[in-house]
């Protein structure tokens, strides 16, 4: 048995993982960003809706059905921020964007509801 040397060659392997951590990092922003964009937006036209008057209950149904909608999606999105934090791809504070959307959704479907 020779016991010759082999030359090794030296690869970056941590550069790809980095890289990899990076892409997956600066995906899961971007689907969480859009989600709580679409929440919060549906969120503040919930806000918006007012009734013209005490006859106007068509505008304060509209008002609930914008708020639920704004709250499953903030719900949905702190599932995917759930899952993004766990895979270490995204840090814990991600989890105040669908917490503080969720709430304000929620406020607007019991305490500000429109009144009539």
């Amino acid at each position: 048995m020779s016991n010759t040397a082999r030359p090794t060659i030296r690869t970056p392997e941590g550069r790809g993982r980095k890289a990899a951590g990076l892409l997956g990092t600066v995906v899961c922003a971007v689907v969480l960003a859009l989600a709580h964009l679409v929440s919060g937006y549906v969120t503040w036209l919930a806000y918006l809706i007012e009734p013209d008057g005490f006859w106007d209950t068509d505008a304060a149904g509209k008002s609930g059905i914008a708020a639920g909608i704004g709250l499953g999606i903030a719900v949905f999105g702190g599932l995917l921020t759930l899952a993004f934090v766990k895979a270490g791809w995204l840090r814990t504070w991600w989890y105040a964007l669908p917490v503080a959307l969720a709430v304000a959704a929620l406020l607007r479907l019991t305490v500000l509801a429109p009144e009539l």
